[in-house]
């Protein structure tokens, strides 16, 4: 009688597999551990700030991003997937924001902004505008953006503080600066 080879039975086909399926279980707890992370990070600094949007402006490629997660006081405000204007962040903002830049707005009518970026922040609704880079050891990760919409906003330094404060936590978890 003629055995022929089943690679099901085959002992190093088998431990290639399960290393293979392995990493991508790993991957897998890893980003679950990320999103968990980064949805309770956005739901605490939104009611704890009393805004209407905290959100995660997340890089995938050379400064162009999408908010990838959002937490909200109204179904009204979702800006999920957003991507920003193109020729309003530049490599100048990034730049920027690698050095640590934090931006405090408080009210975009008055302020002294670009007009591509008070008409991007028009559109989204937002009257107020507070973002800190979340910097990893490879570099910009993403902002962490909180948004008043419904009436200008003075920042106080312990918002500040407190967003600075979350952004290094997610810049610090390994479900992050490993991603």
């Amino acid at each position: 009688m003629q055995s022929h080879p089943n690679p099901e039975f085959n002992p190093s086909v088998t431990v290639h597999r399960d290393r293979g399926l392995q990493k991508v279980l790993e991957r897998l707890i890893g980003t679950m551990e990320r999103d968990a992370l980064v949805v309770q990070t956005t739901n605490r600094l939104r009611e704890t700030l009393q805004v209407d949007r905290v959100v995660l402006y997340y890089f995938y490629y050379q400064w162009q991003g999408q908010v990838t997660f959002e937490a909200l006081s109204s179904e009204e405000f979702s800006i999920l997937g957003s991507t920003g204007p193109d020729d309003c962040f530049n490599d100048e903002y990034a730049a920027m924001y690698l050095a640590g830049r934090v931006r405090a707005i408080p009210d975009i009518e008055s302020e002294a902004i670009a007009t591509c970026h008070r008409d991007f922040l028009r559109q989204l609704q937002v009257r107020a505008n507070l973002v800190v880079p979340v910097l990893t050891p490879k570099g910009l990760w993403g902002l962490l953006v909180a948004h008043h919409c419904q009436a200008p906003r003075q920042w106080l330094p312990s918002d500040i503080e407190l967003m600075q404060i979350e952004a290094q936590v997610l810049a610090a978890a390994p479900c992050i600066h490993e991603s």
